[in-house]
């Protein structure tokens, strides 16, 4: 009996799994404009092209800097944390820093990697963050969007800093 069971099982696996399969690879081509979306409204300080690619534009997001980037802070501020959460870091805050600032902005990406069902994904990729040219920071940037009526919105996004170390004069 245990025999029939495991062949019924395995006949079963092989019959339905390529169409599970099939229906777990994400809409790779509209997941990459959401990102190309992201970086060009950065660099052309489009705040209603930006937030326009989240679900909500107050929606909270989370940094977390190394330890190598902790231990350069604390030098200048003992206080500082590791992992600190701020209601005011989000999609709106991000974006009228970059409108506000003097310096242009751009994020670059790298290493990008999209999977998902085609209602949810997770995109992970490697960040490097360039203020006039300049980096100041970069790390692992990771993000979970789902697929709505208009398409895919960012849900809410995740990253590590590590500081760029300033160049001393000598």
């Amino acid at each position: 009996m245990s025999r029939t069971l495991a062949s019924i099982l395995v006949f079963l696996s092989a019959t339905f799994a390529p169409s599970l399969c099939d229906a777990a690879v994400p809409d790779r081509s509209a997941i990459s404009a959401v990102i190309e979306s992201f970086r060009t409204a950065i660099l052309q300080r489009d705040k209603p092209r930006f937030l326009g690619l989240f679900v909500a534009p107050d929606l909270p997001w989370q940094s977390v800097l190394s330890d190598e980037s902790l231990v350069e802070i604390r030098g200048g501020d003992p206080q500082k944390d590791k992992l600190r959460f701020n209601p005011k870091n989000n999609p709106t805050g991000f974006i009228d820093f970059v409108v506000g600032s003097k310096a242009t902005s751009e994020e670059t990406f790298s290493n990008v990697e999209i999977d998902g069902d085609g209602d949810v994904a997770n995109v992970a990729f490697d960040y490097t963050f360039l203020s006039d040219g300049r980096a100041t920071n970069f790390g692992k940037e990771c993000w979970l969007l789902v697929r709505s009526e208009t398409g895919w919105k960012i849900m809410t996004l995740a990253w590590s800093v590590r500081l760029v170390q300033k160049q001393r004069a000598e």
